[in-house]
């Protein structure tokens, strides 16, 4: 057996699922400030045979709330290599001010970096990394991040001045590498490796308050993260990449939605107690935004579900005219909304007054005036319909998947969508998600492709990206390539084509459980 955890910021939800992939038991918890006691209250709920739980998979938000809060972010030094270029735009300058001022807001501007096809754009100053760290030294700062020009082409300077500041600054020092978390593309993929530099402090204390709740609870299977493309990473991978977990909530309902429904290509509405989330699933996996995405308002090119959010969910606000949202009672549902006793009209108690869910004391509701709850549920279906349409790429018929506590306001047929789905466990898509997910390994950089050489080039990102998932915990021969795009850099000289490769494969329980055990019983592992 194992368990999906979804961490939210209201609830944490958890499914225990069978060696069959059946769903065994599901529950719902709040989420508490201390990040332990909420998990162990949910994994009770579940009350599973500790010893046959094989893994446990959890998703979670606090690394991204910990960005749009711009709390609990460590200092950061930014070096980008890539003078004399790139000189007008230094580092973090179109961040907000919360953000800039919790990371420090320190930039370094250093020699190096590549052309687009390799050749050295200008070559590595070593004095010049020194000086540099020196001054990082001085100023206390544990956690650099190093960015690139073209990095992705060509990684060597990236290695080489982490090397050289690496032995200026000792081995107690983070470092978080451009090339290995972002795309083509400087300034998006270092703001994602700043706030990936930012976060290891707190991905310590993240992965070590999950395993202390799971030992709370007796259960000594190996755990693993959820990341933003539907796949996990294992304990080791989050405490170094934990910028990868951005956007996983949203990605474990969609890829519960799949799961439940039995749908591969679909939409999905995932309604919680303040927004719905409308994406679409191709082939059993979100459809990724394309070019960049933002993270707390700051521009990043990582890895990111294509997903369309409304002020809509079950805590909602109805206003006098029938109005739904954005304002919303949140977690204090159970409180103030009408049918649990409370004074506020949210958009659960319109679902109720219409006979669409049957939660709390629907007498306290009977007052509602028909004609008036049937306008405003029509006016949500409308504005649900229309975030569909606008998601979709074409006209073919598209089923919709409800799911999420608040898909209750979801009705039976959606305006120009007839089938509308709300499968079995639907209030936990987002655990099911979790416990689902497999290990994935991506390839994403400009290749030089010869004439008659296509079927090579592809070969070799097709074993890159199958080598990397296997390097995030997939066992050996279960890996699949699920996504490939090409596109040819026409106005680049040589056959240059972006070539991205995604594959995923099962976990090798074996070989991570082995090492979390260690891990568990003292030894130390550093990311």
């Amino acid at each position: 057996m194992r368990i999906g955890i979804d961490v939210g910021g209201t609830n944490t939800d958890a499914a225990l699922l069978g060696d069959d992939d059946r769903v065994l038991a599901a529950a719902k918890s709040p989420t508490t400030p201390d990040i332990t006691s909420g998990v162990t209250a949910a994994i009770r709920a579940l009350d599973p045979p500790v010893e046959s739980i094989t893994a446990v998979m959890i998703g979670t938000t606090h690394f991204l709330n910990a960005l749009i809060e711009g709390a609990r972010l460590a200092p950061v030094a930014a070096v980008r290599l890539g003078l004399p270029a790139t000189a007008a735009l230094p580092p973090m300058t179109d961040w907000p001010e919360r953000q800039r001022a919790a990371v420090g807001g320190h930039g370094y501007l250093c020699h190096g970096g590549r052309e687009f096809d390799g050749r050295v754009l200008s070559p590595l100053d070593p004095d010049e990394l020194k000086r540099t760290a020196a001054d990082i030294a001085a100023r206390g700062i544990r956690s650099v991040a190093v960015s690139s020009v073209f990095s992705p082409v060509a990684e060597d300077d990236e290695r080489r001045a982490a090397e050289i500041l690496r032995g200026e600054l000792g081995d107690h020092v983070h470092f978080s590498l451009s090339h290995e978390l972002g795309r083509i593309g400087l300034l998006a993929r270092e703001n994602a490796t700043i706030i990936n530099a930012a976060l290891r402090d707190l991905a310590t204390v993240i992965v070590e308050s999950f395993g202390k709740a799971l030992a709370e609870v007796s259960i000594t299977a190996p755990f693993f993260l959820s990341q933003n493309d539907g796949t996990l990473m294992d304990v080791d991978f989050a405490r170094t990449y934990p910028v990868a977990t951005f956007a996983s909530g949203p990605t474990n309902s969609m890829r519960g939605a799949a799961f439940l429904s039995g749908l591969g290509d679909c939409a999905v509405v995932d309604v919680g107690g303040t927004t719905a989330d409308v994406g679409i699933l191709a082939g059993g996996f979100p459809r990724e935004a394309a070019g960049e995405s933002e993270a707390a308002g700051i521009r990043t090119n990582f890895r990111i579900p294509d997903v369309l959010s409304l002020g809509i969910g079950g805590g909602s606000l109805v206003s006098d005219d029938g109005e739904t949202g954005p304002r919303s009672v949140g977690y204090r549902l159970t409180e103030e909304a009408l049918v649990f006793g409370g004074t506020t009209l949210t958009a659960t108690d319109l679902a109720v007054a219409a006979g669409q869910a049957d939660v709390g004391d629907a007498a306290r509701v009977a007052h509602l005036d028909p004609a008036f709850v049937t306008r405003a549920l029509g006016r949500i279906a409308e504005r649900l319909a229309e975030s569909v349409d606008r998601m979709r790429t074409s006209a073919a018929p598209l089923p919709v998947v409800a799911v999420g506590g608040g898909s209750i306001l979801v009705p039976e047929a959606l305006p120009g969508f007839d089938d509308v789905r709300r499968p079995g466990n639907f209030g936990v898509a987002n655990a099911v998600g979790a416990a689902i997910a497999q290990v994935g390994g991506e390839v994403d950089r400009v290749f030089h492709v010869p004439e008659g050489r296509r079927d090579a080039v592809l070969a070799e990102a097709r074993d890159e990206a199958v080598g990397r998932a296997e390097d995030a915990g997939a066992r050996p021969g279960t890996v699949r390539v699920v996504d490939i795009e090409e596109v040819p850099l026409a106005y680049l000289p040589g056959g240059a084509t972006r070539i991205r490769v995604k594959a995923v494969g099962d976990l090798d329980l074996n070989r991570i459980g082995s090492k979390q055990h260690t891990q568990r019983h003292g030894a130390t592992a550093h990311a």
